[in-house]
């Protein structure tokens, strides 16, 4: 649905034979301000858009997929926080596109399966880097024209997120051998076992 809204802004933009990207993020400006809410829906030109579609729907499907439980949240306080950062920190021109979003997605899915050091999740880290590896070179300001500082920011949105959603979400199995206390079944609060973990528990008794 996010990618259908971004296709239709960019026909009606096409069919009115008009320009958006006036409605982007023109940082520390109030009529800039408009830009965090609407500059992910704005692109240069349909390059801009297709370039940004492909990534964006998969790092989405892997997002919603894998971390279901707080996929929401993740999205909304990388669509929020990324542009609100672009607003204060950024140059003096109008950004727009959604490649922040991508920025913090790919690093949100590296560096959470890393921390969780779940095998399924630090597959899914893998996989990003096999993919998007060259995303590296965005955080670079080697073009002028493309918002850099959107990469940065989105890429440091998603650090900080996968920190703040340790505990959230999809868990590592936690097996009772690799309990220093073998004598209590009770588990610390925060790890999650799977349904029949309970059985697991019983059999190395």
């Amino acid at each position: 649905m996010f990618l259908f809204l971004l296709w239709l802004v960019k026909l009606i933009e096409l069919v009115s034979e008009s320009d958006f990207y006036i409605y982007g993020i023109y940082p520390r400006e109030l009529y800039g301000i408009k830009g965090i809410v609407l500059a992910p829906f704005i692109h240069s030109g349909l390059n801009h858009l297709i370039d940004n579609s492909l990534p964006l729907f998969l790092l989405m499907v892997a997002l919603f997929y894998f971390y279901h439980e707080i996929a929401f949240n993740v999205f909304l306080l990388s669509f929020l926080v990324t542009n609100l950062m672009v607003w204060l920190g950024g140059r003096a021109s109008y950004h727009i596109g959604a490649s922040g979003l991508i920025y913090s997605f790919a690093s949100f899915l590296f560096f959470s399966g890393i921390l969780r050091r779940y095998p399924r999740l630090v597959a899914i880290s893998l996989l990003v880097v096999f993919l998007y590896g060259g995303l590296v070179w965005g955080l670079f300001p080697v073009d002028t024209t493309i918002s850099f500082e959107s990469h940065i920011y989105g890429a440091i949105v998603g650090l900080v997120l996968s920190f703040f959603y340790k505990k959230h979400g999809p868990q590592r199995e936690v097996y009772t051998w690799e309990r220093e206390d073998d004598e209590s079944t009770d588990l610390p609060w925060d790890v999650v076992l799977d349904e029949d973990d309970d059985s697991k528990i019983k059999e190395n008794e």
